[in-house]
């Protein structure tokens, strides 16, 4: 079949719904949401609505699974910013598109010039704008510089950048006639050059204030993150993408030693990739050396199971010097509970008092041999212990600060954000049982700890989400500025040093990532015009209000969210089917072989497209609600006797949901509406944020249908069971709808399925195989047993 030829009827044609079928209708009631759009909304006729949307998203180029990956490894930087409408406003200047130099002093390390080449081929493939670059031996007679961008440190531009404090501080001064761009570092050179980038993104032209004076302090002296792309996956394109968002970190190899040793039965937690890679220890030497161009610092973990012998703990200072001693760049060397261990990977939940204490004395004194080998080579290793296993729940601060008070001063806690924040729903309490938005934090252990950490004068690092998390995680990002936002300014707020921020979900660039840069130094414009000029870069200024009200509505959204952590509602409900009956088994089985049905393929015999904990699969002995089971587990509510929470679960989904589709009919109208030059961004974002509407929706469809089956099951009147199978069957047609819809997103956005710790959790694959379920029930399975109870009575 020819590709360019390929729609979403292609996929749906054998299906029970087409196109004008798959039109979900919505009614409004928003006055806000009036104001904006003007129109009449609920029928087929909404050009709004989801359904009637997916002609615009068919007119989006078909990408097949890591295209995206493909684009981001390969695909230029820079690309056009310019847009042609922009115009001079009063009160700016404008770098013109010929006769200007870029001048930087040639004693300066490959960070300067590479940021100044960078900045170079900015200026020509964005902007349109050709600037020549000249290295000097001494950058002393800058003032007298004229239609120059000047590129130095305090010590090259002697007199200028006075109040500049530390590592990634710079200071930019820019006239009609010179731009002057100081760090108080290399980095922090380069750093400025790319925010000068930055406000031309948001202009979309090489305009700045003709009197732009802006001195920038960093607030973290690290911001750490992981690629999107896969747990070693770093092309050049990705480290230039991240650090033009501001980080200057990155944590690599996860699970495994750099040097490749003890990857071999030496922890509980390997990385499957270092087992096969016998040339592991020079991947990382290759990494480190190419993101020192871009002043990247390289961050990987050490791995050991600590016995708390003599033994063990020669073994763990031998293991700590060679790498050290090999790798004596890397810059600092995080110690999580999942492989850096005492005796074995510890959760506390249920163990005793005197095996916690024990527990803790000994993994922190192995954090402390760490720490005497890391800085006796070299004091400005920054060791970072993670004690992420250990109970998070508010009820457990006590043993959290018990972590805190005994590390070595010299330090450095990595703290999780939000894990185990308490929250009501209509006056029951839950907590965040992994990484979600919902709740901005922090928990209230991570406050404590916080807390600790600068009584004892220690910095403080946090593992903190702020563009994706596990929760919506099979997104590239979660379009809820106005959350986040509110996240950044309690991690400045509590003083947090540095930070991992994606742990969940990796890094990959888009507007979130973007608004996030410009939050992590001081002096950054305020969220509204962030927002606004954010909103009018990607939709048309004509549309940023909408956008805007929309953003709000994806944020309020969120917090209502009752489903936290790496859950099917939050990560593979769209790819999940409803089932009615038990499903043929799709793979091979054990259970009469010589192998033990323990040794089962690792997956889900009945539906083998995902990882087996991210599948909600019914009991189908009837003995157990899943459903219900799977909401207390998701908030970790703790309910006395036959209490029912699923109401209440699917009630807060129900209202996120709405809050979702009432955003989400002012980012359609915004893309409709957008300039042609800007539609396909435009219609992109509305798919990444109608997918997460639609995991939502799927999540409270998979729930409720099985609630529904076995109140049927159960259910010995006639007429209330005919009932129950008809809510049956529409929650089946409206999932089919909303299935073949999500099938077309995901030929067009390759992102869309894919989260990195576990490859894709859901394809197009999948989704024509669910759709084909779907089917069969609607067909076959409900009509059988609507007949089958009635002849049976």
């Amino acid at each position: 079949m020819d590709r360019k030829n390929f729609t979403r009827r292609d996929f749906i044609g054998k299906s029970t719904a087409g196109l004008a079928g798959a039109i979900v209708s919505t009614s409004i009631s928003s006055c806000s949401v009036s104001s904006y759009i003007s129109g009449n909304y609920g029928g087929k006729g909404d050009k709004y609505s989801t359904g009637s949307f997916a002609s615009e998203v068919e007119r989006l180029p078909l990408e097949a699974p890591y295209d995206y990956h493909k684009r981001l490894s390969t695909s230029p930087v820079h690309i056009i910013r310019r847009y042609k409408e922009a115009r001079l406003l009063e009160g700016e200047m404008f770098i013109p598109v010929k006769g200007w130099k870029i001048k930087w002093n040639q004693g300066s390390s490959v960070i300067i010039q590479n940021a100044v080449d960078d900045f170079q081929d900015y200026l020509d493939k964005s902007q349109g704008v050709k600037v020549d670059v000249e290295d000097q031996n001494s950058l002393e007679d800058y003032r007298d510089y004229r239609q120059n961008i000047v590129v130095g440190t305090r010590e090259q531009l002697p007199g200028f950048g006075l109040t500049l404090k530390a590592p990634k501080d710079y200071e930019i001064v820019a006239t009609p006639e010179q731009i002057i761009v100081c760090g108080y570092d290399e980095r922090g050179a380069m750093f400025g050059l790319y925010n000068l980038e930055a406000r031309m993104n948001l202009r979309e032209a090489p305009f700045l204030p003709n009197n732009l004076k802006t001195v920038r302090h960093s607030l973290y002296d690290t911001r750490m993150v992981l690629s999107w792309m896969g747990w070693m996956e770093w092309p050049d394109q990705l480290l230039s993408h991240l650090v033009h968002d501001g980080f200057d970190g990155i944590f690599a190899s996860v699970y495994a030693n750099p040097n490749g040793e003890g990857v071999r039965g030496g922890s509980s937690r390997n990385n499957l990739s270092a087992e096969r890679d016998m040339n592991f220890a020079a991947k990382i030497r290759d990494l480190i050396n190419r993101a020192t161009r871009f002043g990247i610092k390289v961050y990987t973990p050490i791995i050991y199971q600590y016995q708390g012998t003599p033994e063990s703990e020669l073994g763990l200072r031998k293991l700590v010097r060679d790498i050290v001693k090999e790798f004596p760049d890397i810059k600092g060397y995080i110690l999580l509970t999942e492989g850096f261990e005492y005796k074995t990977l510890t959760f506390s939940n249920g163990k005793t008092k005197e095996f916690m204490d024990d527990w803790i004395k000994n993994w922190t004194r192995a954090v402390a041999i760490v720490e005497e080998e890391c800085h006796q080579l070299d004091p400005s290793i920054e060791v970072l212990p993670w004690e992420y296993n250990i109970d998070f729940r508010p009820q457990n601060t006590k043993m959290k600060v018990n972590i805190v008070s005994q590390l070595p001063v010299t330090t450095i806690p990595l703290v999780t954000w939000e894990n185990g924040a308490s929250f009501k729903l209509d006056g029951m309490t839950g907590y965040l049982r992994d990484y979600a938005l919902n709740a901005i934090g922090p928990a209230e252990v991570t406050e404590a700890m916080i807390s600790e950490t600068k009584r004892r004068g220690m910095k403080i690092y946090s593992k903190a989400d702020t563009m994706a998390s596990w929760q919506y995680g099979s997104t590239p990002y979660l379009p809820c500025p106005n959350q986040w936002y509110k996240r950044y300014q309690l991690m400045e707020k509590y003083g947090v040093n540095g930070t991992l921020e994606s742990w969940s979900s990796g890094y990959t660039p888009n507007f979130i990532g973007e608004l996030r840069a410009w939050t992590c130094w001081s002096d950054a414009p305020v969220m509204q015009e962030l927002f606004s000029a954010i909103a009018a870069r990607i939709f048309g200024k004509e549309q940023k209000e909408t956008v805007i009200k929309a953003w709000e509505y994806f944020s309020q959204a969120i917090s209502l969210v009752p489903d936290t952590g790496p859950n099917m509602g939050t990560v593979s409900a769209i790819g999940n089917p409803l089932f009615f009956q038990e499903s043929p088994v799709r793979v091979s089985t054990r259970n009469y072989s010589w192998g033990s049905r323990s040794q089962n393929n690792q997956s889900n015999i009945y539906w083998p497209y995902t990882i087996p904990r991210l599948i909600f699969y019914p009991d189908f002995t009837n003995q157990t609600n899943c459903a219900e089971q799977y909401a207390r587990s998701a908030t970790a509510v703790q309910l006395e006797g036959d209490t029912k929470f699923l109401p209440l679960f699917l009630k807060y989904l129900k209202l996120a949901s709405d809050q979702m589709e009432e955003g989400l009919k002012l980012y359609r109208a915004a893309a409709y509406r957008s300039p042609e030059s800007k539609r396909q961004l435009a219609v992109k974002e509305v798919v990444v944020a109608e997918q997460m509407h639609r995991m939502m929706k799927s999540d409270h469809a998979i729930l409720e249908f099985e609630d529904l089956r076995l109140k049927w099951v159960k259910e010995q009147d006639i007429l209330k069971a005919g009932e129950i199978l008809d809510k049956m069957e529409n929650i089946v047609r409206d999932e089919i709808n909303q299935t073949e819809l999500s099938l077309l997103a995901a030929t067009r956005d390759s992102r869309l399925g894919f989260q990195f710790e576990q490859d894709y959790v859901y394809t197009p694959y999948s989704l024509t195989e669910k759709i084909r379920v779907l089917n069969e029930t609607l067909k076959t399975q409900l009509p059988t047993a609507r007949k089958r109870k009635f002849k049976s009575k």
